[in-house]
């Protein structure tokens, strides 16, 4: 019987595995001695090969090994922990739990009297004692004999000896191997041995092979193209990077320009700048991460007497201010920032007449407790536009545009409070068949931009990323964003 192009490894192995008629059954060892090997990938790949061709059946048997692991090589070298702590009951006249824990680091003290509670020893007016102290010593010895034996084959050791140590962290490791056998079939007995000289086999076609004539001589591999092939696994974007993308690149195509800015604030840029209370929850260290270094951020003096005024009275805007006392000390804390506007607005500051439309997508951090809907940091999209004439209608078309290029053609505004924004609007979408908040938006308050030199309109409107991100994949919990599941991953839809 002719070799039905066969891989040169596969016909090296068939060829010796006929040659040695007196061996019925080859175990790894014989094929890597017999064929000149030294990978055993390559026995166990020829093996298999040839095994589909129905030449050799394969035997495979699961070995569970015992070995030691860390803790435990430490364990068989300096004793286990209650052993070290046995020997040192038995050397005390008096062996209480105050010298005790001055005998021992903490970390071994706690857990070392749990181990000596489980043998027998108990604690009486805060002294150690036992009343057979030959059960201890016996049951010791056979721990300590247990780990001395080490590595062993699973099935011969003690069970509940087993069972214990496995209970225990980082004492034995158990490690599963597959020991394989081969046989020679009937088929693989009837293959000529002159079909089984080894040649140059061709499984890829390269340019290097057709600028000689070598290819002319050699065999070509067949290939089963009714087989089913596995997907290959290429990178690929991570859903909120791609989705990140996706908003900038809408953002982008409306002629908005992107602004990038730093974590850490002041709560005089973060807060008081747009017009939100000292006295407002959002203050308050449940919502806020205040640092300790720096500990201050300097402002400077005309711009906090400018929010002073603005806060307490309203300065010449014609608002009455929120009232109360205004401190120059809390504008000047440091934090991190729990919204891109802050950043917005400093941009704004700096640049008070120039028309602009600009955009960000950022984290922000905020102390919220996490579940399935909340994290302490998260990113926050936003888009102002400030121009003379900017107006409500502008902004409700301008929204209704950036929504439906987001693939969410049906949105509805209604109205709603926010410290810096009036008239303020919460912003709907359909999704499936329902309606969904999805952010606010608003036109800036004169509080906010006449102490900075605005003359002109800002509008603004923003969201979370997560929640759009939640609402694209059909998530029901946040959490599932930032989980390296990277099967999950993979099943993700490109966006």
């Amino acid at each position: 019987m002719d070799a039905p192009n066969l891989l040169n490894p596969e016909r090296r192995m068939l060829l010796m595995m006929q040659g040695e008629s007196s061996k019925s059954t080859w175990a790894l060892d014989d094929v890597l001695s017999a064929c000149d090997w030294t990978d055993q990938a390559v026995a166990v790949g020829a093996g298999h090969g040839l095994e589909n061709h129905g030449f050799v059946e394969v035997s495979e048997t699961v070995r569970s090994e015992v070995r030691l692991d860390t803790e435990g090589m430490m364990a068989v070298e300096n004793k286990l922990l209650e052993q070290r702590l046995w020997d040192w009951m038995t050397g005390q006249e008096t062996p209480s739990m105050q010298a005790l824990q001055n005998a021992f680091e903490r970390h071994e003290a706690g857990p070392g009297v749990g181990l000596l509670k489980q043998l027998g020893i108990v604690i009486q007016g805060g002294v150690l004692q036992v009343s057979d102290p030959s059960v201890v010593q016996a049951e010791l010895k056979s721990r300590s004999d247990f780990l001395s034996s080490l590595p062993s084959e699973m099935s011969t050791l003690d069970l509940p000896m087993l069972n214990h140590f496995k209970q225990r962290k980082n004492l034995i490791t158990i490690v599963e191997s597959i020991q394989r056998t081969w046989s020679l079939t009937a088929s693989g007995k009837e293959v000529s041995r002159d079909a089984l000289n080894e040649t140059l086999v061709v499984s890829e076609i390269t340019p290097e092979l057709l600028q000689t004539d070598a290819w002319k001589e050699a065999e070509f591999r067949a290939f089963d193209v009714t087989l089913d092939a596995s997907t290959p696994r290429t990178g690929r974007s991570h859903p909120m990077q791609a989705l990140i993308e996706r908003i900038r690149s809408v953002f982008l195509e409306m002629g908005f320009s992107e602004l990038v800015d730093d974590y850490v604030q002041s709560a005089g840029w973060n807060m008081d700048a747009l017009f939100i209370p000292q006295d407002h929850p959002a203050r308050e260290m449940q919502d806020t991460f205040y640092l300790d270094e720096p500990a201050t951020l300097p402002l400077p003096t005309d711009l906090m007497d400018t929010w002073k005024a603005i806060h307490e009275h309203g300065g010449e805007t014609g608002s009455s201010g929120w009232g109360g006392s205004f401190s120059n000390e809390t504008a000047q804390r440091p934090l991190l920032r729990t919204h891109t506007t802050v950043n917005t607005i400093q941009y704004l500051a700096q640049h008070p007449h120039d028309a602009c439309r600009v955009f960000s997508v950022d984290r922000v951090f905020r102390k919220e407790a996490i579940d399935r809907t909340h994290l302490p940091e998260f990113h926050q999209i936003e888009g102002i536009i400030m121009e003379d004439g900017a107006n409500l209608q502008m902004l409700v078309t301008t929204l209704k545009t950036f929504y439906a290029k987001m693939g969410l053609p049906e949105v509805r505004v209604r109205p709603a409070y926010f410290p810096y924004t009036e008239p303020s609007l919460e912003i709907e979408v359909k999704w499936r068949g329902k309606w969904l908040e999805l952010g606010g938006a608003g036109i800036f308050r004169p509080e906010v931009t006449e102490p900075l030199g605005i003359a002109s309109p800002v509008l603004a409107w923003g969201m979370g990323l997560e929640r759009l991100a939640m609402l694209v994949l059909g998530l029901d919990d946040i959490r599932q964003l930032y989980i390296s599941d990277l099967e999950w991953l993979r099943q993700q839809p490109i966006l």
